[in-house]
């Protein structure tokens, strides 16, 4: 049956029985979903994991306020461990590692390789297991709640942890071995898994943290309990955390053979003992943009490992999303960004002013997702039996079907993470902030009725894209959404019903600023705000693509290039329709093209291309900014369509705008880059721009954004690391390049994306 298209409209044809079917993700426990918009009968396995409709989150600081934080460290602590695992202490674990096989051969390998003694090489092996390895103790969990009960209540307003997810975790780690697996925005992140652990009588797990980020963690966790007189001394914090589970990872291991032994086995000893549940950050890093990063396998490697050789029965993954209103470091990682910490605001200053406890931060969010079986999940996905030709104790190089299916697992297991995630109030209210040109914001202020009235319409459509939103009920929105901003004070202010964008205050100087470094003062509020905007982005993401594909796809069919090609299939073809089917094809390969472009910025599951499509359109016909008939899909020019379709225009145009400058660096300047002068000059240009009125956006000038873009070309094979360089040098293909800058810009039509000789470009 068609439906009426509007009478305002632009066509594009469109076989609706080209488009995939829709998407399955495969978790161990699923809720089923009735597509009715698209009169199918099947349910669909939404995959969805955390909240629901009727779940039940607890404030847990509600309690302590009202209690003694040294009774609550004190009471009595009884986990219930799994039950498949042997009981040992941290010096035993230690030892089992020192003494495996595996261990013993790798020793034997290496000393014979560097002509060393095996006693020399075991003895080095000592050292790295001394310094790695954690020291959990039951006395110092007690002490760790103690004064996390303490640092919480001073610097936050609520921590809300969804009961149920709890209840399930505390059956699923009797069960077999868990991995607990929560995205990483903060250096409170790890503090607050244990601290709920400890208070729900839960096993505290132990935690994989590296180095740098430890030290960092140490600084933060030290001077918070300093500002709160629990404690004082980094020293006794240190010790605290390591006897607390936490287990040290150098940053850059590289080739270092032994290191990467003693880890990994240190790693598969504790999920085979089921010596405790494991923790640790799939995206490898703390985001410093506050979005998910692209994950990273070695970890996720080992953890797997012993299913993979049968030595457990079952792993058991459970992700958690973490969600806060405000996060500490906000300016810090804004200034990072930037590459221009100033003292104040290095890590040492940011956290030694007094300031840091005497501002508002809000809620926090931890949503523990319903636990993934991996014995469930890789059925059909890979074949264990490889693992059966060649000894266990022996080192094995996974095969591209292993690498593969762990890749999955991970991109999963990060998309799961935002499925789970609360989206605030500010988040929405920063996508609309950042839609308004930065001149307005800093000179005449945008109106707070017209932010408002937006942000609600912003909350319908995300509830219509199924958001889960941390938005109180019992409280008018319009207090709801002045706290938000109240909150966000050092970011934006509201003056006589208008609100501006709030710059650092410059100490007196003898000399104006330059225009540079206006450029600089004005980005780091915008991206302060960003930051918030990319906890959104998981929403909208996948409709805002689909509609830069409709969007460059009716642009080239103005061009005469187009008008050519449409000539010839129409003297060829018998029927509108065969040429519907060829459109519809083409909107398909360029959604395909932005994801591989933007496969760096946002969380795509490899192979899932089709349900990514199928998704966005389901969604922007839900929303009525499509509509759909059996060969032909229809863009929307109602009010309410044409408005939904701007924001997700305008949602993506940052980072669209921030890419083509990029490009046009590369292949305007250089032919070989290294990764030293890439960014400083990437900033230059852009910096450039932006005071020429030609560039609308300062994300441009983030590092992360300049280095996702070299990511996602060296995928594309049109920039090459250079093997003979020793200053990480890359070869720029300025051809290819341009040809991506071309084909993202609708300068190259579509359709040419499936007559490339490239089959990746």
């Amino acid at each position: 049956m068609r439906e009426e298209s509007p009478k305002s409209s632009e066509t594009i044809g469109l076989d609706l029985r080209v488009l995939p079917a829709p998407r399955t993700h495969y978790h161990s426990k699923l809720s089923c979903t009735e597509n009715k918009s698209r009169g199918r009968e099947n349910h669909l396995e939404s995959g969805r994991a955390g909240l629901e409709d009727d779940e039940e989150f607890v404030d847990i600081l509600e309690e302590r306020r009202r209690s003694s934080d040294l009774s609550h460290a004190f009471r009595t602590f009884s986990p219930q461990p799994y039950g498949g695992g042997t009981s040992c202490s941290s010096g035993d674990l230690s030892k089992a590692v020192l003494d495996s096989q595996y261990l013993r051969y790798v020793t034997e390998q290496i000393a014979t390789e560097t002509g060393s003694s095996v006693e020399a090489v075991r003895e080095e092996a000592c050292v790295i297991m001394e310094e790695m390895s954690q020291n959990l103790q039951l006395g110092f969990i007690r002490l760790m709640g103690f004064t996390l009960s303490k640092v919480f209540k001073r610097v936050f307003t609520s921590i809300f942890v969804n009961m149920e997810g709890l209840n399930t975790l505390q059956q699923a780690i009797q069960d077999s071995p868990v991995i607990l697996m929560p995205n990483h925005r903060s250096y409170v992140d790890f503090l607050v898994i244990s601290y709920l652990l400890f208070t729900y009588d839960i096993p505290v797990p132990v935690i994989a943290a590296g180095i740098r980020n430890y030290r960092r963690s140490l600084l933060f966790f030290s001077i918070l309990l300093l500002r709160c007189k629990a404690l004082a001394g980094m020293k006794m914090v240190g010790e605290i955390l390591r006897r607390s589970g936490a287990f040290f990872i150098r940053r850059a291991i590289g080739s270092d053979k032994l290191y990467w032994a003693v880890l990994s086995e240190y790693v598969k000893t504790i999920v085979r003992k089921g010596f405790a549940p494991v923790e640790f950050y799939v995206e490898g890093f703390r985001s410093r943009t506050l979005k998910s990063l692209t994950p990273r396998l070695g970890m996720m490697h080992m953890v797997l490992e012993p299913y993979f050789k049968s030595e457990v029965y079952d792993v058991t993954l459970v992700p958690i999303s973490i969600s806060y209103d405000r996060v500490l470091e906000e300016s810090l990682l804004a200034h990072e960004l930037l590459g221009v910490p100033k003292p104040k605001e290095s890590t040492t200053g940011l956290l030694k002013a007094s300031s840091v406890l005497q501002e508002n931060y809000g809620s926090m969010h931890v949503n523990f997702g319903r636990p993934v079986s991996v014995r469930q999940l890789c059925q059909g996905k890979m074949d264990r039996c490889q693992y059966n030709l060649i000894p266990r104790d022996l080192p094995q190089t996974p095969t591209p079907e292993v690498q593969s299916c762990v890749s999955w697992l991970a991109h999963l297991i990060v998309r799961t993470q935002e499925e789970g995630s609360l989206t605030s109030p500010w988040s929405l209210m920063a996508c609309l902030l950042l839609q308004t040109p930065t001149a307005v914001l800093t000179e005449a202020g945008l109106l707070w009725q017209q932010l408002t009235e937006k942000t609600l319409w912003l909350r319908k459509l995300a509830l219509t894209f199924g958001a889960r939103l941390n938005w109180p009920g019992h409280v008018p929105d319009s207090d709801v959404m002045s706290s938000s901003m109240a909150i966000h004070r050092s970011t934006v202010q509201r003056k006589a019903g208008r609100v501006y964008l709030v710059q650092e205050e410059e100490p007196a100087r003898k000399h104006l600023i330059s225009p540079e470094e206006a450029v600089v003062r004005t980005a780091v509020p915008v991206l302060m705000l960003a930051s918030y905007r990319n906890q959104t982005l998981h929403i909208f993401v996948r409709p805002a693509l689909l509609v830069m594909a409709i969007h460059v796809t009716k642009s080239t069919q103005r061009g005469e290039c187009w008008k050519r090609y449409v000539s010839n299939l129409l003297r060829d073809a018998r029927n509108w329709s065969t040429v519907s089917i060829l459109f519809a094809d083409e909107l398909f390969s360029f959604f395909c093209f932005l994801q591989g472009v933007f496969s760096s910025e946002f969380i795509f599951i490899p192979g899932e291309s089709s349900q990514d499509f199928e998704e966005a359109c389901f969604l922007l016909k839900k929303c009525g900014a499509l509509c759909f008939s059996q060969q032909e899909v229809t863009v929307s020019e109602t009010e309410a369509g044409v408005e939904v379709l701007s924001f997700l225009q305008a949602l993506l145009q940052p980072f669209i705008d921030s890419y083509q400058v990029i490009f046009r660096y590369l292949y305007e300047e250089v032919h070989v880059i290294s990764e030293k002068d890439f960014i400083p000059a990437v900033r230059s240009l852009a910096t450039k721009l932006i005071l020429s009125g030609e560039l609308r956006t300062h994300e441009a000038l983030s590092s992360d954004t300049q280095k996702n873009v070299l990511s996602a070309l060296q995928r594309l094979e049109a920039v090459t690391k250079l093997r003979t360089s020793e200053q990480n040098e890359y070869g720029v293909d300025k051809a290819a390049v341009r040809r991506i800058g071309d084909i993202f810009s609708g300068k190259i039509p579509p359709q040419m994306l499936q007559t490339t000789p490239d089959a990746r470009l």
